[in-house]
């Protein structure tokens, strides 16, 4: 995996990111560190990015499961250590799953193989973060 990170020049913070897989994201920082608040902050990308790799993994074991999955979101909620490197501490996802008939044992235990066996960004956070977890499941129409 690849990634080339770019300034924007000395008018801010502002940072480009070109991925390997050719795809571009932007970044900022807030306007007390220089930034013009453009874009996400760096670590929210972190969290986002890790939300993004354990939704992945939920909704693709429900579908490899054959379970009727509608939708998958969640919600973290992270805090942060006060001294530099300011790492995250605690990070909480709150997951919601919509689904037909979906088995709340089988919606626990894809949250819980994200966590446990697939998902990298999670793996890498448990090092600093003490990682919860909670499910709800809504019924689809």
């Amino acid at each position: 995996m690849e990634c080339i990170v770019s300034w924007g020049g000395p008018q801010g913070m502002l940072f480009t990111a070109q991925t390997g897989s050719g795809h571009v994201a932007v970044m900022d920082g807030a306007p007390d560190g220089g930034g013009n608040n453009l874009a996400p902050r760096p670590m929210e990308l972190v969290l986002a990015g890790t939300g993004g790799c354990t939704a992945y993994d939920v909704v693709l074991i429900l579908k490899r499961g054959r379970h009727a999955v509608r939708g998958c979101t969640v919600a973290l909620k992270a805090e942060r250590a006060d001294t530099d490197p300011k790492v995250f501490t605690k990070i909480h996802f709150a997951f919601t799953v919509t689904g037909k008939n979906l088995p709340p044992a089988a919606v626990e235990r894809a949250v819980q193989l994200s966590h446990e066996k697939y998902c990298s960004a999670s793996a890498m956070l448990e090092k600093t973060a003490e990682l919860t977890w909670s499910v709800e499941i809504v019924e689809a129409d």
